[in-house]
């Protein structure tokens, strides 16, 4: 007797019982009971329903995208996946037909999960003895990308992607839940927004640029049906690879699809098939490394964007998560910067002629009123690439460790974890706002010495730079001529600490172990040499110090920005500790110190500059007494030089822009630059506010009041 009857039916036994389990699946996912009861047991159906509502709300991860001030223009992008929210509208009906041709040609039949196709993958797989036939509809899909990129562990995402009987059935029970929220054109338009097409291109107005630098309403039937193909596997169908055949080949599989379907005619298949995959590669930017070339110096407030945001609580709870927010938010954040002041700055430290020198010459502005940053320059190339940069300059680094010049994306300007610099007698600004701040008049006066003995500071005996610097000096002629003793003595006479605090409460921090002790409550009393400006500083600190000076005592938190907006278009909000919600790039504004002590701290101000003082007489000489007839208006400051000139500092303001420049080695605190450099910060600060308010109608200081000047 023949055997093939009994090995037709050894045969049939296997795909029976695949139908059988087909059966049950499909029963399993449209009674929740049943699901509850097999292989959903582990997932109540109230627990679906709660997540399934979650996924009809939810959007994928977006690009946050970087303009200049004009909201135009875009300097670069933060994406973990590259991708932006498109509407089905603006996507060409090519493409909606492809997707669906290519992953679900029953899409519009179905209610989130085809039973035939769940019954002919179950009879193909038991047929091939594993996995060869997928039932995935594309809303099944869509679920599965959405539970992954909405997880928040580890443990969610293996949940969500783990191939496992358990996950099919929460998929396809979600899937006919979510379609009961969502309407088919809404799956769809979510799944093209989700899906990844390869070369980090996720969703479809991503895979248009990337592939064809097109959008996606202009795609053509070919194009669509090459994206079409790439999602079942991206790198095994990527044209961009030297070999094009498998995705030629899978293309051309869409193609016959289309045609099954109606969506194409059999001519235009045929015609379509014979054309090869032609390319138009775009590769978007991604973070601070890729601003543009002629926006080069812009990345150093790329970069202070990116730390700035890091410490925001707005946006998650710790770094990690504000990053991530970043990344994944689909924020559109104007910076600023104005192109004005920043090509002056650029310009006035000479970012194009001398990148190579081991001394750093930065510069900062900063807006009174608002905190506003407006330039941020220095000479260095802002780059990763470190191959061409030289040894550094500091000993004790070790043959291997590269200089910061000409390339680095070191924070050298500040917003970052880097120190700083001692600023010298920029520091002065500090011990004489608060003596004004608790009633002491700019006439204030003291019989200064060469050197001056200090009994507060146990001892403690600094001198002045040059013995012309002796004698009977006031707040005005202290000021203009930087006249350590003079100094020394009016911290002593309203302590040291309060000129600590209030320096903390104008934004400075300290970063360094040495200054953290000697700021600390029980030191801060007899920190004498604060006054000299021993301590770590950034241009960025310094300049938002001096423009709250120049606002009437209202300091404003530095801040990178002039607006942020979410996805939909609004403006980005949060909550304060007090429960109010304002913009993120509003302005942070209080009063530090009372406005007629700002004023008359501007008016000694006045006296280092070359200006002439509303009140007061300035002594006769003063330390940059070139920066008035460069500004040609009305302007404040202060020089800063350390011991040796290890850095040299100019701090200047007019009543619209404050900025901080200096000079030093980044590398090696210790290797001097030297007196003849000195006036290069203070150069660089004059000719930038000469050249970023040029045009602008002068405006003059207001004066202090007859009680305070004394």
């Amino acid at each position: 007797m023949s055997n093939r009857p009994l090995a037709a039916a050894g045969r049939l036994v296997p795909l029976l019982r695949a139908g059988l389990i087909a059966g049950i699946v499909v029963a399993a996912v449209a009674y929740p009971v049943a699901a509850a009861t097999g292989l959903g047991a582990k997932v109540t159906a109230h627990a679906m329903e709660h997540k399934t509502k979650i996924l009809s709300t939810a959007l994928p991860a977006e690009t946050s995208y970087v303009y200049a001030p004009d909201g135009k223009t875009v300097l670069t992008m933060f994406y973990e996946e590259y991708r932006q929210y498109t509407k089905l509208a603006d996507i060409s009906p090519h493409m909606q037909q492809a997707i669906v041709a290519a992953e679900d040609n029953r899409f519009y039949q179905h209610r989130g999960v085809d039973p035939k196709g769940v019954a002919r993958a179950f009879v193909a797989n038991a047929r091939s003895s594993g996995v060869s036939q997928g039932a995935s509809t594309l809303t099944m899909q869509y679920v599965r990308m959405a539970l992954r990129d909405s997880a928040k562990t580890p443990k969610e995402v293996q949940e969500a992607t783990q191939q496992t009987s358990l996950r099919k059935v929460r998929e396809m029970r979600m899937a006919m839940d979510l379609e009961k929220e969502l309407s088919k054109d809404d799956v769809l338009e979510r799944y093209l927004n989700s899906a990844y097409f390869g070369h980090r291109a996720y969703g479809i107005y991503a895979a248009s640029e990337i592939f064809f630098s097109k959008a996606p309403k202009d795609l053509s039937p070919v194009e669509a049906a090459t994206l079409a193909g790439l999602v079942k596997s991206p790198s095994e169908y990527d044209p961009a690879s030297s070999d094009q055949k498998d995705a030629t080949g899978r293309r051309n599989y869409v193609l016959d699809r289309m045609t099954q379907l109606g969506y194409l005619s059999p001519d235009a298949v045929t015609q379509a098939k014979t054309e090869p995959i032609r390319l138009k590669l775009t590769y978007p930017p991604n973070d601070c490394a890729s601003v543009p070339e002629k926006w080069n110096s812009w990345g150093f407030a790329c970069d202070y964007l990116k730390n700035w945001w890091s410490t925001q609580p707005a946006f998650g709870e710790n770094r990690l998560e504000r990053l991530d927010k970043l990344r994944r938010g689909g924020y559109r954040i104007v910076l600023s910067l104005d192109p004005k002041i920043q090509a002056a700055a650029e310009q006035n430290v000479g970012t194009k002629e001398s990148t190579g020198s081991p001394f750093a010459n930065g510069i900062v502005v900063s807006e009174p009123g608002t905190g506003r940053v407006k330039a941020m320059a220095v000479n260095r190339t802002y780059s990763l690439d470190l191959s061409e940069n030289g040894q550094s300059s500091n000993p004790e680094a070790g043959p291997k460790v590269k200089a910061n010049y000409p390339n680095t994306v070191a924070p050298l300007l500040g917003g970052g974890d880097l120190a700083g610099y001692q600023a010298g007698s920029t520091f002065k600004m500090f011990p004489m706002l608060a003596a004004l701040n608790a009633g002491m008049p700019l006439s204030t006066s003291f019989n200064a010495p060469h050197r001056y003995r200090s009994e507060v500071y146990d001892g403690w005996s600094p001198s002045n730079a040059s013995g012309a610097m002796s004698g009977n000096q006031t707040m005005w002629s202290g000021f203009g001529k930087s006249v350590n003793t003079y100094f020394v003595w009016l911290e002593e006479q309203v302590g040291a600490d309060k000129a600590v605090r209030l320096a903390e409460q104008l934004g400075l921090r300290w970063r360094t172990d040495v200054d953290r002790e000697h700021a600390s409550p029980a030191k801060a009393k007899q920190w004498g040499a604060f006054t000299l400006g021993v301590s770590d500083a950034t241009p960025l600190e310094m300049a938002n110090a001096y423009a709250a000076i120049a606002a009437d005592g209202r300091y404003c938190e530095a801040i990178p920005v002039q607006a942020i907006y979410n996805r939909d278009g609004t403006p980005t909000t949060w909550k304060t500790a007090s429960g109010i919600e304002r913009e993120v790039a509003k302005p942070r504004c209080r009063q530090v110190v009372n406005a007629d002590a700002a004023r008359a701290a501007t008016d000694a101000a006045r006296c280092p500059t070359g200006d002439t003082p509303a009140r007061g007489s300035c002594g006769g000489w003063s330390t940059a007494d070139s920066v008035r007839g460069t500004v040609g208006r009305p302007v404040a400051g202060k020089t800063g030089t350390t011991d040796s000139t290890r850095s040299a500092w100019f701090v200047g303001y007019t009543p619209e822009l404050a900025a901080a420049s200096f000079i030093s080695d980044p590398d090696n605190p210790f290797n001097a630059v030297g007196d003849g450099q000195s006036q290069i910060p203070i150069n660089a600060v004059a000719q930038t506010l000469r050249d970023g308010l040029k045009g602008q109608p002068t405006r003059q200081f207001t004066p202090p009041s007859d009680r305070i000047v004394g």
